[in-house]
């Protein structure tokens, strides 16, 4: 699947960065203003080499940036990176709508799916079972 200038190990990156949810309060925190690695790593009850590989991966799915700024790391969110995976939501969803929709009309086509009986109730069925 390619949406716009994403391939798919680049959704695929996207998609795996916000699946967990520390990863995702990193960036809503981040979204409020840059912070530094070490300010992040406060608010979490994990390490802070955690917090650096958890910014890591967001990184690389190109949802944040780290500037340096003398003895620490600020990271900043990128305003774009979360349209990118909006725009690969909407490219599913509009792939399963035209499978919806194109199923629907192939229905809607056969002239025979809303006629058709039970095969319990054909006509030379008698109570016992079919007629032999």
């Amino acid at each position: 699947m390619v949406v716009d200038e994403l391939d798919d190990e680049t959704v695929d990156r996207l998609f795996h960065a916000l699946a967990d949810t520390t990863r995702r309060d990193i960036l809503r925190r981040c979204v409020r203003g840059e912070l530094s690695v070490s300010r992040l790593a406060e608010a979490y009850p994990m390490s802070f080499a955690a917090v650096q590989k958890h910014v890591a991966v967001l990184e690389r799915a190109g949802l944040v940036s780290k500037q340096r700024s003398g003895r620490e790391q600020l990271v900043r969110t990128d305003p774009d990176a979360v349209g990118r995976a909006r725009r690969a939501l909407d490219e599913l969803e509009s792939a399963w709508r035209g499978r919806v929709d194109r199923m629907a009309r192939l229905l809607a086509e056969d002239p025979g799916t809303a006629e058709h009986e039970d095969p319990g109730t054909a006509e030379n069925d008698t109570p016992e079972g079919p007629e032999r």
